[in-house]
């Protein structure tokens, strides 16, 4: 029989506390303690404790390329057509607000509900979902 385990999503950035204030925002998670003083990293935990821990560590070098795996925050689940649009319409807004960038809206066609393309404060991508 496996073990379940649980993941922690690392982000490589250059400014550890700003992002994981960013994602605390985000998520409606909080930073347990706080940061170290070097600033070399900074977390974000979920106060349930169902979500992952989100770990935020400072390297030297710059976002080079787009993502190979993203987040998909998922604000409109189990909502369709105009009413999810909405939905992750607002949540596009406010989060804009908090220095995202809204890249594009894909929007529903019949197979497929819409969902937000967006970048974070360092230009991670993630979606609204």
């Amino acid at each position: 029989m496996s073990t379940i385990r649980q993941i922690q999503v690392t982000f490589d950035c250059a400014e550890p506390e700003r992002l994981a204030r960013f994602w605390c925002e985000v998520m409606g998670y909080v930073v347990p303690r706080p940061p170290e003083p070097s600033g070399a990293w900074a977390v974000c935990e979920d106060p349930s404790g169902a979500g992952p821990r989100m770990y935020f560590q400072r390297v030297p070098e710059g976002k080079a390329a787009k993502n190979r795996v993203h987040l998909d925050v998922r604000v409109g689940t189990g909502l369709v057509g105009a009413e999810r649009l909405a939905v992750l319409e607002a949540e596009c807004a406010r989060l804009v607000a908090l220095g995202a960038v809204h890249l594009y809206t894909l929007y529903a066609d019949g197979e497929n509900e819409s969902c937000i393309a967006m970048k974070d404060i360092e230009g991670n991508e993630f979606c609204l979902d």
